[in-house]
């Protein structure tokens, strides 16, 4: 059954969110190659004219999930815009919302579909709409209402290249309840013959790399191929634990009884120049810093489940 707050909400759908955006450069070599650094991918298409040719491209093409790094911008460019153009129907939405009890939001998901690859020199603009707002949801963490926006990306002649829908939750928070039972163990690893030397590894206090026996590359996660050379056969090599914090978040929402929030999840940079995803103990939010010097310990969670665990050392 409609209520008025459906019906009110429903007026918006199909609206605009705001203006036309325009990307700020051109899609251009140095923030792919920033990109695919700091992603750790090794796909010779995205920097190499002579490989993508061969791939069947005209020349270099960007990584389709750069799609919104070419248009974003920082957050203070974001406000000030915002408060040049004043409110959206994004805004109202969302006041409307609050003024209901749906005080918290949380992002879901996103779906992108790409027409054709972005090349170099590419100009992009993005349009963006409120595509549908949902009825009210019970969810994990408490009634919500589901709102998804769809953003169409064109090239200089306006023809569409990508679209991506974002879908955010607002939700009314349930009431924090203390845990009466013992603490949940946490989420099992999924094994398989090309990760389980990993794990079986961290049991015996180790930190193993997967290494190429064809080429010497270190890769991480574990997977079947090589990624330079698209060699089966491998190796590992025994890590000193020893690295540097390269990134990290700091993780509030959703939350899994199992661990403690908030929750800092580190990239590291390993000395062997790999990296890794991992906990990290001993640090704050307001404490971490990129270029920290890390070093693994190995903590046993439950007796099926020991995982590298990185904390601060002096350099």
């Amino acid at each position: 059954m409609s209520t008025a707050l459906d019906d009110q909400l429903a007026n918006f759908v199909g609206a605009s969110t705001g203006p036309v955006t325009t990307s700020p450069h051109p899609v251009n070599t140095p923030m792919i190659r920033h990109w695919v650094e700091a992603m750790d991918d090794h796909n010779p298409v995205y920097v190499d004219e002579e490989a993508a040719r061969a791939a069947g491209y005209d020349g270099v093409i960007a990584p389709a999930t750069m799609l919104q790094a070419w248009i974003m911008r920082g957050l203070r460019a974001s406000q000030a815009a915002a408060e040049q153009r004043g409110g959206s129907a994004m805004d109202e939405v969302m006041a409307l919302l609050d003024e209901h009890g749906y005080t918290s939001v949380v992002a879901t998901n996103c779906d992108q579909h790409y027409e054709r690859s972005l090349v170099l020199g590419d100009e992009l603009s993005v349009t963006s709409v409120i595509d549908s707002i949902s009825g009210e949801k019970e969810t994990g963490l408490g009634v919500g209402r589901f709102v998804t926006t769809r953003m169409e990306f064109s090239d200089a002649t306006g023809a569409l290249v990508a679209t991506m829908l974002f879908r955010i939750l607002k939700f009314r928070p349930r009431p924090k309840v203390e845990p009466s039972a013992p603490r949940m163990l946490r989420p099992r690893p999924a094994l398989t013959q090309d990760n389980e030397f990993f794990f079986a590894g961290a049991k015996e206090g180790k930190l193993l790399i997967q290494r190429c026996m064809d080429c010497g590359v270190l890769r991480h996660p574990p997977r079947p191929t090589c990624a330079r050379c698209q060699s089966y056969e491998w190796d590992t090599v025994v890590s000193t634990g020893r690295g540097v914090i390269y990134s990290f978040v700091v993780n509030h929402y959703p939350q899994v009884p199992a661990f403690d929030y908030p929750l800092i999840v580190a990239l590291v940079e390993l000395e062997e120049g790999t990296r890794l995803v991992a906990n990290v103990d001993g640090f704050t939010p307001d404490t971490i810093a990129i270029g920290q010097a890390v070093e693994a310990e190995f903590v046993a969670f439950d007796d099926d489940l020991t995982l590298p665990v990185f904390r601060p050392v002096e350099r």
